[in-house]
């Protein structure tokens, strides 16, 4: 009896037919994912390169939508706009015509009468021009904020100007932090990148330190000014806050705040050692895409 073990012939067929089997599950996995590498397993190098661009391309998307939902809520204040000039325009029909010297009073009363109707149509079209919870007409604007690219340039950009140049201030970076009277936490934040809820009134240190990853020529800077216009560096280090218009400083040593401070400025002497770091570990890996395509202005 003849083994396969032992025929060449046999043994030469069962090699090819696994070798066509491989292949043809090669080729089902490519037509069922549409990807020639759809795993590290068929090319890590390949795959890594395809994730970042995965990664890319919905950071972009997100950046799409978010633009969209601003020009949506632009359009609603505009239409509410119009709706108003429209009201106006009748206002002053009414105002013109009850000006005639020759009406009785009862007509008067019923010009007064359509004169206020349109007045409250006014503040009803004001109060339903509201998009994303956002109402430009009420707010003028303010509240209205959107990702310009898919990183964290524009954030800081927005950040800075908006504290420069909007409320005046010789210095930037608002964020949660000790009060500058040093009773108690505030939370403090720039209401055109979301914080709708938070005041402004302190600047703290980290906040610039963070933007050392991104903007870190400015950030730089603005600790500098920040050490030469107010006493807030202390024997161990930056005080938490300080409001840059009384000068009134924080006098506290948030160990979160102090942390941050510290990772910031290791990842930032060494080229992102930090980031880099933890991008390494495959779970956080897996993780990236979500985070690229997470809207943090929704």
């Amino acid at each position: 009896m003849t083994s396969v073990n032992t025929n060449v012939g046999a043994m030469v067929a069962l090699q090819n037919l696994n070798a066509t089997n491989s292949e043809l599950m090669t080729v089902q996995n490519r037509i069922n994912t549409g990807l020639k590498v759809s795993s590290a397993k068929d090319n890590g190098a390949v795959w890594a390169i395809a994730q970042n661009q995965r990664a890319t391309s919905q950071s972009l998307d997100a950046v799409k939508d978010s633009l969209q939902r601003g020009q949506s809520t632009v359009d609603v204040a505009l239409a509410g706009g119009e709706s108003v000039s429209d009201l106006l325009l009748q206002m002053k029909s009414k105002a013109l015509a009850a000006s005639d010297t020759t009406l009785d009073t009862n007509s008067r009363i019923a010009l007064n009468d359509d004169f206020k109707s349109l007045r409250d149509q006014i503040q009803k079209a004001v109060d339903n021009a509201e998009f994303n919870g956002t109402n430009m007409i009420k707010n003028g604007g303010v509240d209205v904020s959107a990702l310009a690219n898919a990183n964290g340039t524009a954030h800081m950009s927005v950040q800075r100007r908006y504290t420069l140049e909007t409320l005046g201030y010789p210095v930037w970076g608002m964020s949660p932090s000790a009060r500058p009277s040093g009773v108690g936490y505030g939370e403090y934040g720039a209401r055109v990148l979301g914080s709708l809820g938070y005041p402004h009134g302190a600047v703290t240190p980290h906040a610039s330190a963070l933007a050392l990853a991104v903007t870190p020529v400015e950030a730089v800077a603005n600790l500098r000014r920040l050490a030469e216009r107010y006493h807030i560096y202390g024997d161990f280090g930056l005080y938490d806050a300080v409001d840059p218009v009384s000068g009134e400083v924080a006098h506290a040593y948030l160990a979160l705040d102090q942390s941050m401070i510290l990772i910031a400025a290791a990842n930032y002497l060494k080229d992102g050692v930090v980031q880099r770091r933890f991008a390494a570990d495959p779970i956080v890996a897996n993780v990236l895409p979500l985070l690229a395509a997470e809207d943090f202005f929704d």
